[in-house]
């Protein structure tokens, strides 16, 4: 068992389920599937503690009834949630609108802004996984960096992100820079950085070094839902990372989650890998 850190969100996500894809200026009929526990928190934290790890969670919440239910909710789940801070704004639902093909689109408020405090004593902990807009996360990694394993994912915004392990999207990618990918990584994670990760959906992942490139393909998967498939494939990398294993087998691992993820209709990684896991 490894200790995990996750700086991440924890949400109440509320699911529209609509009749058809969606059309700019167009009408059309929902099917509301209630709320259900979200976020990179929950969606990353659930399989790493299936996987038999301890997790705890960096993030905050109100002091509303959605807020108790939210932590009620992750820590019947098996998340550690004693290091999550509470406010006095009230905790918003995140709207998933949800269309027959499996693809959402996902619609929230601003969030309030979050600051961390003094980081935490890193040699305690096997690994960071920084996914968060958190003020201070820069700070937290730069600590971390010598102490424990950091893996990160790109910010939608050109924050630096120092860590080992950084994590983006092809479409994430798209026309944000001219450089090189692992120029642009080295941009944006530091000279720490290992490896750079880009996932593109059914397409596979390649992982980018300084002269190197590793593919791994996707795997095959009827599609139901993709909330989370991002958290999924980071949450199996983790686990193959912390179990030594060569970053072609720990995306392996994390192609494999993922499949697991879009099979099941939540945001959260579903009974089918709790099952595969024990």
């Amino acid at each position: 068992m490894s200790n995990i850190l996750l700086l991440a969100n924890l949400n109440c996500d509320r699911v529209l389920q609509l009749d058809k894809p969606l059309v700019m200026g167009g009408r059309h009929h929902y099917q509301d599937s209630g709320r259900r526990l979200g976020g990179g928190g929950a969606n990353t934290g659930l399989g790493l503690v299936w996987a038999g790890h301890h997790v705890a969670l960096v993030s905050q919440v109100g002091r509303d009834e959605t807020a108790d239910w939210l932590l009620a909710e992750a820590s019947l789940q098996g998340l550690d949630c004693h290091l999550l801070q509470r406010n006095d704004v009230a905790t918003p639902e995140l709207l998933l609108i949800m269309t027959p093909d499996g693809e959402r689109t996902i619609i929230r408020p601003q969030r309030p802004i979050f600051e961390l405090g003094v980081p935490p004593a890193f040699a305690k902990w096997d690994a960071l996984y920084i996914n968060s807009s958190a003020v201070g996360a820069e700070r937290w990694a730069e600590v971390a960096l010598n102490e424990t394993l950091v893996i990160a994912q790109l910010a939608k915004d050109e924050r630096v992100r120092p860590c080992h392990i950084l994590i983006s999207s092809k479409s994430d990618m798209a026309g944000r820079t001219l450089l090189s990918a692992w120029e642009y990584g080295q941009k944006i994670a530091g000279n720490q950085l290992r490896y750079f990760i880009i996932t593109d959906g059914d397409n596979g992942a390649t992982a980018y070094t300084a002269h190197e490139q590793f593919y791994i393909p996707a795997l095959k998967a009827d599609v139901v839902d993709t909330t989370g498939a991002g958290d999924a494939f980071a949450s199996g990398l983790i686990n193959g990372l912390l179990h030594n294993a060569f970053i072609t087998e720990a995306m392996k691992q994390g192609a494999q989650w993922a499949s697991f993820a879009v099979s099941t209709q939540s945001s959260i990684p579903g009974k089918a890998l709790k099952d595969y896991l024990e």
